[in-house]
């Protein structure tokens, strides 16, 4: 639970993160949240105590609805918030479809595909609910991105195992965060 209000605390804290949950929140999509380096970056740059988090490159916009799971309705979505802020490159992905890109079995909602993430601690992301409370969906809990660990999810351990070590390598996190732990698959 304490973590869970410091993932709300810091991201509450920061204006220019505030500003795009209220952009996104204007879309009134469903089971929309904003994911992944939105938040994780937040709160590593916040326990390598950096004053400002840029954002990340780019700004991961999910959501989940069987009834408009293609890539057009996807690519109008980011059009949309493009003209409501052209400075932020958006990636909004429907859920419902990412699936058949990454080789699963159907999801049952956005919280569930983030299941099927690479990282436990990019698993994680962050909607305004009712009343401008900032909601948080962590479904593989919130232990390995406080305490700085990069781990891979069950199938990235194995199956998936060359697409998280390239993961790593192109992203190179310690280079920014010196004092993530690395999980070594092996």
């Amino acid at each position: 639970m304490i973590q869970l209000s410091q993932v709300q605390t810091i991201i509450a804290a920061d204006p220019v993160r505030w500003r795009i949950l209220r952009l996104v929140q204007e879309l009134e999509l469903p089971d929309c949240w904003i994911a992944a380096g939105f938040v994780r970056s937040a709160i590593w740059d916040h326990l390598h105590q950096r004053n400002a988090s840029p954002l990340p490159p780019d700004v991961d916009v999910i959501w989940f609805d069987n009834e408009r799971a293609t890539a057009k309705v996807d690519a109008e979505i980011e059009a949309t918030l493009r003209g409501m802020d052209s400075t932020l490159n958006w990636s909004v992905k429907n859920q419902a479809r990412m699936h058949l890109r990454n080789a699963d079995l159907p999801y049952t909602s956005a919280v569930d595909a983030m299941t099927h993430w690479p990282e436990t601690a990019t698993a994680v992301a962050v909607r305004l609910g009712i009343e401008g409370m900032i909601e948080v969906a962590a479904p593989l809990g919130l232990d390995d991105l406080f305490n700085l660990v990069v781990r891979p999810t069950a199938k990235f351990q194995a199956d998936k195992r060359q697409i998280y070590l390239n993961r790593l390598r192109s992203k190179n996190w310690l280079a920014t965060w010196p004092n993530l732990k690395i999980i070594p698959i092996g």
